[in-house]
């Protein structure tokens, strides 16, 4: 199917400098976990995008030098040859897909902690950083600033070496190059301080030594936030912003434009709980409207949609459609559009869980709606690609489609299986995620300490996305209404059974912080109910609600929220240290931190329940039980532990004769079902499981490829030898 012409507009060249990009699709520089020391994982997993139309793909932030070191976060690096080496790989990847390859030069000042180089980072000022604890860097002299841009222009030459098509001089989220324009970082009172033109001297230096050095071989970008939101001790798009873009113009070929700084990065990834599409048109539009540059523009805010896409260069907001979240969730999104084929997008739900395992030290990246994320090299898995199941002749029954069941009978179908049967007892497909995507809306004002309390519906995708696949799929059929007995399992027909049944909230209190029962935990209560029952209003709720919060992720603190804008008085207590503390990675905390406060939130952290009473709870300080905390409630909500409903397939497991003699070969668990987890997990296991349906053992997972080095294997031969005399 050919593609809408209104959408042309998007497959339009773009020249940058002496480069040229095939299309207005452009990979943003994004963290993966992989850096310059997982090389395989790294190159699979960009050029996986460029394979899927990007006319551009960049490395995450990739660090100059040791003293430039964030570990324990996964950055890429091109300290040396080496590393430039391993990146050189990810060049090749993209460009055999006709895509060019960006690299982002980062040098971190008191953001870099130095935990591995234990080298002093060098910076404007001698001030802590904001974001690192305990972190201070080393004021920079004439001399230091001379060393620190040398870095930058060997670095870039080494890109060069390695096949890098664009080089940043990467100033945005408050490193080093923004720590010298803005006056929040810079209170220096020499040439680099003071006035805008002086502020300005350092980044404009190292953009003219570094397009010296490589700019008639590679375009050169700067990412500029240009507005740090810090108001007037900071950047600000209407000051300074508009100044440095007019500043520095003649020496980019690319400016890549965004907002915010690292301390509160998700005003920049803004998690669509609280930011909608394209939400930093305000702060990015003056550029152009205000012909501050000459200059193509790329940007982000999460644009997953087409149409918008089309608005946003029509409009002259950008130039260049960039992307990291919506690339990570469809690495397909521009070949799909060009292939007209819409409704085949996975769409990005904003959920934030990729970029939370870069906040938790670098595990490879994550995807809610993209199971094979991180995989493309060390599984060998293709987002768009599935091999014919060497045991196709096979029927299949899925029992259960929630999260994983949806995805193990969307990748069984797409993998040939000779008939799928996804079995649902609810009246439709989505399980929990349905009721889930309701959630947190609050009283739907504005927040004004930036972000909007807009809810989870775009969670909803995550049930979208798979209805299409499996209507589309002529060897899987979907019963909804249909709650089946194990009789009727061991009978159905199918020769491979799927349990993927999902769990429940613990009615009894059973939680993380205790593992214990709680005392007056009563399922049969009316006063004591489970978020679900909130939110589909099975129980009714009093005014004065106490939420337990023991989960530590999204669902204590939005059942809050919803309740509060609804009106209750809310009390939210737990036993951890914050409220929702998983939110911190998701970079949801600090909006949800307002957005609760501003709607009256009673919040009790380092607080556990001791015993529930009608109309009253008794609590404890976790680190003083004697000190006791009296609540008068309406209502408790338990949002404490889950429990796998695993009943159908422990009955099915107890009698294999049974099974064998109903001719049922395999009976598997996935999802919830098998252990409570996050979505993303649960739709990983169910990929996973469909994937591997036809290796020996499904149920244990294959080995997966580990980029490791052996001990013996030097990577810095010479070196080595010199150190070791």
């Amino acid at each position: 199917m050919a593609r809408d012409s209104k959408y042309d507009i998007l497959f339009e060249p773009v020249t940058i400098g002496p480069k040229t990009l095939k299309n207005r699709f452009y990979q943003v520089p994004h963290c993966n976990g992989a850096g310059s020391e997982k090389p395989g994982m790294q190159a699979y997993n960009r050029g996986m995008k460029a394979e899927g139309g990007w006319a551009a793909v960049c490395t995450e932030y990739c660090s100059i030098h040791p003293e430039s070191d964030d570990i324990m976060r996964v950055s890429a690096r091109i300290w040396d040859d080496e590393d430039a080496r391993n990146l050189s790989v990810m060049c090749d990847k993209a460009h055999e897909h006709g895509a060019l390859a960006g690299i982002e030069l980062w040098y971190g000042g008191p953001h870099a902690p130095c935990m591995e180089s234990r080298h002093q980072p060098r910076g404007p000022f001698q001030i802590a950083s904001e974001f690192e604890i305990n972190t201070y860097p080393r004021y920079m002299d004439a001399d230091d600033i001379r060393l620190v841009q040398r870095y930058y222009v060997d670095a870039a030459i080494r890109a060069r070496q390695a096949g890098f098509d664009i080089v940043y001089v990467y100033g945005a989220h408050s490193y080093l190059p923004l720590q010298f324009l803005s006056p929040y970082y810079n209170k220096r009172t020499d040439a680099y301080g003071g006035s805008f033109d002086n502020r300005a001297r350092f980044w404009r230096e190292t953009l003219e030594k570094v397009r010296e050095a490589v700019g008639d071989d590679c375009a050169i970008a700067s990412r500029f936030a240009v507005d740090t939101l810090y108001g007037g001790s900071g950047v600000q798009v209407g000051t300074d912003g508009v100044r440095f873009v007019e500043h520095a113009d003649h020496l980019v070929d690319l400016w890549d434009l965004n907002v915010g700084d690292i301390a509160e990065w998700g005003q920049d990834a803004g998690p669509s709980r609280f930011f909608p599409e394209n939400h930093q048109k305000p702060y990015i539009e003056p550029i152009r409207a205000g012909n501050h540059t000459n200059k193509p523009v790329v940007g982000v805010g999460r644009v997953t949609s087409p149409d918008t896409m089309v608005k946003v260069i029509q409009s002259g907001q950008l130039d260049i459609i960039g992307a990291a979240r919506p690339s990570i969730s469809d690495p397909f999104l521009p070949r799909k559009i060009e292939e007209g084929r819409l409704d085949d997008i996975r769409e990005c739900i904003g959920c934030n869980v990729c970029i939370s395992r870069w906040e938790i030290g670098g595990p490879p990246l994550i995807c809610t709606q993209n199971a094979t994320a991180g995989e493309e090299y060390r599984r060998g898995w293709h987002p768009e690609k599935y091999s014919p199941a060497a045991n196709a002749d096979k029927s299949v029954l899925v029992v259960g489609a929630g999260p994983a069941g949806m995805e193990c009978a969307m990748v069984l179908g797409k993998r040939g299986m000779s008939a799928v049967h996804l079995v649902e007892a609810a009246p439709e497909i989505g399980g929990s995620v349905n009721w889930i995507s309701l959630l947190g809306h609050g009283d739907g004002k504005e927040n004004l300490f930036r972000g909007t309390a807009r809810g989870l519906g775009n969670w909803k995708h995550i049930v979208t996305y798979r209805t299409i696949q499996l209507d589309k799929l002529k060897n899987v059929e979907v019963h909804t209404g249909t709650r089946l007995s194990t009789a009727e399992v061991r009978d159905y027909g199918a020769e491979i059974v799927v349990i993927a049944t999902g769990c429940h909230w613990a009615r009894d209190g059973m939680n993380s912080a205790t593992h214990e029962p709680i005392a007056g935990a009563d399922p049969a209560a009316d006063w004591q109910v489970t978020p679900d029952e909130v939110v589909l209003g099975t129980k009714t709720v009093g005014p004065r609600v106490l939420v337990l919060e023991n989960e530590g992720y999204f669902m204590g603190v939005s059942v809050a929220q919803k309740l509060a804008g609804e009106g209750h008085d809310v009390t939210l207590v737990t036993q951890a240290s914050d409220v929702g503390s998983y939110m911190e990675f998701t970079l949801e905390a600090p909006m949800m931190h307002r957005d609760l406060h501003r709607l009256g939130v009673h919040l009790y952290p380092s607080t556990m329940v001791e015993r529930l009473d009608p109309g009253h709870v008794t609590a404890y300080n976790v680190w003083n039980p004697e000190h006791k905390e009296h609540f008068d409630v309406d209502t408790v909500v338990m949002c404490t532990g889950r429990v796998s409903d695993d009943e159908l397939y422990r009955e099915l497991k107890a009698d294999p004769a049974a099974l064998r003699a109903a001719g049922v070969e395999n009976a598997y668990l996935i999802g919830d079902a098998a252990a409570p987890r996050m979505i993303a997990d649960s739709i990983f296991d169910g990929h996973r499981l469909a994937r591997e349906i036809d290796a020996p053992d499904p149920a244990i997972p294959l080995p997966f490829i580990r980029e490791r080095r052996i001990w013996g294997e030097v990577t810095n031969k010479d070196y080595e030898d010199q150190l070791r005399g």
